[in-house]
């Protein structure tokens, strides 16, 4: 932090006095993270104490810049900042303090240890409930996955708990708010009863998920004044980060807490907000800013010139949003090609990457490809394109299933092998795929073959038999050196057979590490292979500790329950080393929430499909609607096509508003009049930018 240049606006909010609170308010890219990091960095150096140091972010990810900054070798030695979300928090005080509220909360077993779930252990034991109700005609009507299906109930709870109404009562907002079909409203009763099922079971096994940790945290901890005594001893110092993304019951807490803190430094981005499906509410944190005993707002970035500014003032003023005119000349920044096929616009995306690269000198790092959402078709054939230009790459989806991840799949596939107790039987086309994956050079017509040839079910168990077993003319197609990889692989698969007591996430390790790591299998050098093999290994670590002990009183396995339970579309949950990895020889390829939610900035944005409509239209979510659980909409009041029309142009505006401050140098269109799956392509985003373009002088704009 030592070597930055700062503002004297950033001065006065860093080395303000170590007693009072102040509301930092700006646009992104003005320096307010840069000045909550330094401002924590000058409380240690004023001499006050590390441990008595609070920070808060909504989510892990927006942490980052204060983890790596209070990890600084050189920092004063003595305690350590406590770095959390407010759900973090709320574990571990629900944790210290169990005793003293179990009973009161409604526990069935108050003197025993509660376990605290995960989201994919809460979605297995939501499943555990859902299944046999499906059975009997529940949710006949929807059409989603079963894990959508399992994480939409979930995140009704939560929505109750972060916004503060009781978690009985989303089903009748929700009624409230229909106009459709009548039918739907029996699909919102049906939610209703496996909440309250799956919230009976938490209660009576000592289960908390977030909902539960939430809920116990407020409404029996926080008033408890030996609770209270004990945060305001601990925490006289708060760095309170991107509140606007955080909820309204994060707020209350905040609105009790500040006028007992010696110092607080709140920081709002103005604009913000995208996290609203989660329970965001930035309207609502605008009631701490006059609780703060000083207000300051950044009003000059560091991150966009006045080119990329002009172009966000003119987008803004399509949607009819407040905007000021700017001398930047958008026709420097914005670069686009019309394409009448998909392809073609990959094919000129691909190019202007590598002129950017290759003759520019651009690293691969600071360029990003943006879309509303990256599907595994889209992903692959960029991928694909930007490989053949010897140009890397990497993507990230958080939201993303883990079964849908090809090393996941080669790693749970290869572990039904060595495991043929758990009576998991493998497709042969999962073994053609997991042998691809695992084995370097091998393409996936040869490991089609050695599937078709080699793998066999014999008496209920899967196996794979020896290479020699093929005759001399396909083990010449195959070739050796591919029948020496496999058989490597082979044996130490059969070695692990006579240990079946190993645990999933210990076998994994040791298949990693001892075989797919190295030379000659496909994880060699693969980092993408490494971080999804570490994120597998730590959710199979938490699911077995949280579910061991039931799932061995019935008899089954964990490991394989685990993998039954990632082949009904488990979600992952968030793993902070997949959001820490930028690669600054990689292009990144993500959707845009989830570049928004890194915080981070780039020279270079390409912008996939500007004409689709997923840049405008909210998820579909039957179950559960954000803005309808939310404080801000009365209850009883009727969601019409206009609130709808209203709010989704308003997301657009602030999604685009969001990416253009988060950029430093260029915005590439990818326009094609028909999508990625044929259709032709005239959505509100491209309409908007049309009208922009139509404004500026055609001199000097590619493609007009």
């Amino acid at each position: 932090m030592t070597s930055l240049k700062l503002s004297q606006c950033q001065l006065k909010v860093i080395n303000a006095p170590i007693v009072g609170t102040i509301f930092l308010e700006g646009l992104s890219g003005t320096g307010k993270t840069t000045t909550g990091v330094a401002r924590t960095l000058h409380l240690l150096a004023s001499g006050v104490r590390a441990d008595s140091i609070l920070v808060l972010t909504p989510q892990r990810t927006l942490a980052s810049p204060y983890y790596s900054a209070v990890h600084q070798p050189d920092l004063v030695a003595g305690g350590q900042v406590t770095v959390l979300t407010v759900g973090g928090l709320a574990r571990r005080m629900v944790d210290l303090f169990w005793p003293l509220v179990a009973e009161q909360a409604g526990f069935a077993q108050p003197d025993c240890p509660p376990t605290f779930l995960t989201l994919e252990t809460a979605q297995y034991y939501m499943m555990q409930i859902v299944q046999p109700l499906v059975g009997q005609g529940f949710f006949e009507t929807v059409t989603i996955l079963r894990n959508r299906l399992y994480s939409q109930i979930l995140d009704n709870l939560n929505k109750a708990a972060v916004v503060g109404f009781p978690h009985t009562e989303f089903s009748e907002r929700l009624k409230a708010a229909w106009v459709g079909d009548p039918s739907q409203k029996r699909i919102f009763e049906e939610a209703q009863t496996c909440a309250n099922a799956f919230r009976a079971t938490c209660l009576r096994r000592n289960l908390l998920d977030f909902s539960l940790q939430i809920e116990v945290f407020t409404k029996y901890l926080w008033s408890l004044p030996l609770f209270q005594e004990y945060l305001i001893d601990r925490f006289h110092h708060l760095i309170v980060d991107s509140i606007e993304e955080d909820t309204p019951i994060a707020h209350d807490l905040l609105a009790d807490w500040l006028p007992n803190t010696e110092s607080a430094l709140l920081i709002y981005d103005i604009g913000g907000g995208y996290r609203r499906f989660l329970g965001a509410d930035p309207q609502h944190a605008l009631t701490l800013k006059h609780i703060c005993s000083e207000q300051i707002v950044f009003d000059k970035s560091f991150n966009i010139n006045a080119d990329i500014q002009a172009f966000g003032a003119h987008l803004s003023g399509k949607f009819n949003q407040p905007s000021v005119e700017l001398v930047g000349d958008v026709r420097n920044v914005l670069r686009f090609k019309y394409h009448r096929f998909h392809p073609q616009m990959l094919d000129w995306v691909t190019e202007q990457i590598a002129i950017l690269v290759q003759e520019r000198g651009v690293l691969p790092g600071e360029i990003v490809i943006l879309a509303p959402f990256m599907t595994d078709a889209l992903s692959f054939s960029l991928k694909d394109r930007l490989s053949r230009k010897s140009i890397t790459s990497h993507t990230h989806r958080p939201s993303r299933a883990l079964r849908e991840e090809p090393v996941t799949q080669c790693l749970l596939a290869l572990a039904a092998l060595s495991n043929p107790q758990w009576g998991i039987r493998p497709a042969s086309i999962d073994i053609a795929n997991a042998l691809t994956i695992a084995i370097e050079e091998l393409d996936f017509v040869r490991s089609h073959l050695l599937a078709k040839i080699l793998y066999r079910v014999r008496d209920g168990a899967p196996t794979l038999e020896p290479f020699d077993q093929i005759k001399p003319e396909m083990q010449e197609r195959i070739t050796h050196l591919i029948g020496e990889r496999y058989e490597g692989l082979r044996t130490w698969i059969e070695g692990q057979q006579v240990d079946p007591e190993t645990e999933l996430d210990h076998f994994l390790s040791r298949l990693f590490g001892e075989v797919l790591s190295q030379a000659g299998y496909g994880f060699h050098n693969d980092l993408n292979a490494g971080v999804v093999t570490a994120n597998l290994i730590e959710s199979v670590y938490k699911f077995r500790r949280v579910l061991r002990d039931e799932l061995l009183s019935h008899s089954l396995s964990p490991g394989g329950e685990y993998i039954r339970m990632v082949q009904d579309g488990l979600v992952a949950s968030q793993y902070i080393r997949s959001w820490d990895l930028v690669q600054q020889d990689s292009v990144l390829l993500t959707p845009a929430y989830t570049f928004l939610m890194a915080n981070r900035s780039v020279g270079f944005q390409f912008w996939l499909d500007v004409g689709g409509g997923g840049w405008w239209e909210r998820l579909y979510q039957p179950l559960t609607h954000p803005y309808v659980l939310s404080r801000h909409w009365p209850a009883g009041m009727v969601w019409t096509d206009s609130d709808e029309f209203k709010t989704r142009q308003e997301a657009l505006h602030a999604l685009t508003q969001g990416l253009i401050r988060r950029c430093r140098r260029g915005i590439y269109l990818g326009l094609s009049e028909l999508g990625e799956g044929g259709y032709e392509q005239r959505g509100p985003l491209l309409r908007a930018i049309q009208q922009v373009l139509l404004d500026l002088p055609h001199e000097g704009v590619e493609g007009v």
